[in-house]
């Protein structure tokens, strides 16, 4: 569990109030000041809602189980939790590996009929266009140099290129806590791709690790996001800082900020309105947000988590993309990986973008927000019935360029 963080090791804390109090006076107008200061052309240009007033009805809640909610247990055994990721990929192994296992089968040489055929299976797999030209020709090279003989060794060839693609970005360079302070973690994603849900799951990884956790209600704007937010708190028991509805979120995480630090958490997770990355003033709104953790807490965010619905495809190209000119994503989150059969988009964000895959959800449960490894989601892609078939290939570095 949270392989890739560093634990860090501290004097527990006794329970505090689950919202934090309104700041005293002279802690307002030093945060009114601090909020002054990034306004000017920085600030959003669409006008803040009256907090007297009632919010407007945003979006339905994200689906999540409450706090009372039955966790079903993963397995413990690695053949368990391994069939699990298997048994949960199965839309998008049916849609790549078993269209490919079909293509192969009975074939005895490798020609251009089944490149073809080839192809279409990758694109229509949500791999993309570019993903799959350059996929094709690495192997195209290798059946010229008569290293690849037959449709079996094709396949092989295949697995251990896409091992490469997913392994390429990092991802066993793992998040470190910083040597002082909280590390924070900023949360972004447009609207409906599962922030919430993700952040509660993540929040409860670090729980189990031993970690402080405060998590900071930062989207303001979406009728009863703090709600949400605050059940996954108690469903944690972990606190939750909220305002009400209509505020700037940038006071919010100012006052977060100094929150934790005078209560010495460990880890704070920060949501944010989901908002299209197509709104050039929202996107503002973001750096804006980010500005102000920076003056509070030197380095922070410590990583800016990007939260990708998997069942979206190719459109979670365009929103990587824009959220990383942004505000600069240092790590992704794929959700919804069991409801689609479009799960080829795990390898073209990895091949699109220098960008580490942090988690996969491929469930409802707590655990099944899950650390991304690619050997092992690349073998639940490829191996048969039995947790014995694994990769088939030699490791990342003997198929890279």
């Amino acid at each position: 569990m949270l392989s890739w963080f560093k634990k860090k090791l501290g004097k527990k804390k006794e329970a505090e109030p689950a919202q934090v109090a309104e700041p005293a006076a002279e802690e307002t107008r030093q945060r009114e000041d601090a909020s002054e200061e990034t306004a000017g052309p920085e600030s959003i240009s669409e006008p803040v809602p009256d907090p007297e007033s009632k919010a407007p009805a945003g979006p339905e809640l994200e689906s999540g189980p409450g706090p009372d909610a039955a966790v079903e247990p993963e397995a413990v055994s690695g053949k368990g939790v391994f069939q699990r990721l298997r048994e949960r990929l199965a839309r998008t192994r049916g849609s790549l590996v078993a269209r490919m296992d079909r293509l192969f089968l009975g074939r005895r040489r490798i020609d251009q009929e089944l490149f073809d055929e080839l192809e279409e299976i990758l694109i229509t797999s949500d791999l993309g266009v570019g993903t799959t030209m350059d996929l094709l020709d690495h192997v195209r090279n290798q059946v010229k140099r008569d290293q690849l003989t037959d449709p079996q060794a094709l396949r092989r060839a295949l697995q251990a290129r896409l091992l490469y693609y997913l392994s390429r970005t990092g991802q066993n360079s793992g998040l470190v806590m910083p040597e002082s302070g909280p590390f924070v973690i900023m949360v972004v994603g447009v609207n409906g791709v599962g922030k919430t849900t993700t952040i509660g799951k993540l929040a409860h990884k670090f729980v189990q690790s031993g970690q402080a956790v405060l998590l900071v209600a930062g989207d303001t704007f979406r009728a009863a996001a703090s709600e949400q937010l605050k059940i996954w708190g108690q469903r944690n028991q972990v606190e939750v800082v909220a305002r009400q509805d209509g505020v700037d979120p940038s006071s919010v995480v100012y006052d977060a900020m100094d929150y934790a630090r005078s209560r010495d958490f460990e880890v704070i997770i920060i949501d944010t309105a989901g908002r299209l990355h197509t709104k050039v003033n929202l996107m503002e709104e973001l750096k804006k947000i980010k500005r102000v953790m920076g003056k509070k807490i030197a380095g922070a965010p410590h990583e800016v988590m990007l939260v990708l619905d998997a069942t979206t495809g190719q459109n979670s190209i365009s929103q990587a993309r824009l959220f990383d000119e942004a505000v600069g994503v240092t790590g992704i989150v794929m959700t919804k990986l069991d409801g689609t059969a479009k799960g080829g988009i795990v390898v073209n964000i990895s091949h699109e973008f220098d960008i580490p895959i942090r988690f996969i959800g491929i469930g409802e449960q707590l655990e099944d927000l899950r650390d991304f490894e690619p050997e092992e989601f690349v073998s639940a892609l490829f191996a048969g019935n039995h947790h014995g078939n694994q990769l088939e290939t030699t490791r990342t570095g003997a198929v890279g360029d």
